[in-house]
């Protein structure tokens, strides 16, 4: 693996319930690293302005390639319902906080 990638993905208007509804399949889907050659680093819902109402995804992923990234996040349930107006895959340079780079 070795390579870093982030994922930023913002939810359709109106869509809370479908989140709220798809959220656990969403959640296994992140932790079923045997499935995908892929492994969920960290991540978490962005929230709105508020900081009170979910609106998108933040992740990052580590990856061979980025076709294993993107047939992952194919995969996702949020993304096969359709929840998300857009989703940005972006080659990350984790530095800063990472353990693997202290010293």
């Amino acid at each position: 693996m070795g390579q870093f990638f982030a994922v930023f993905a913002t939810d359709r208007p109106g869509s809370l319930a479908l989140r709220q509804r798809l959220r656990p399949s969403h959640q296994a889907h992140l932790r079923a690293s045997e499935t995908h050659r892929v492994v969920v680093r960290l991540g978490g819902p962005t929230l709105d302005d508020a900081g009170a109402a979910m609106n998108g995804t933040l992740l990052v992923i580590e990856a061979g390639s980025l076709p294993e990234v993107e047939a992952f996040m194919r995969d996702d349930p949020y993304v096969q319902a359709g929840l998300f107006a857009s989703i940005q895959i972006r080659p990350w340079h984790w530095s800063l906080g990472n353990p693997e780079m202290r010293g």
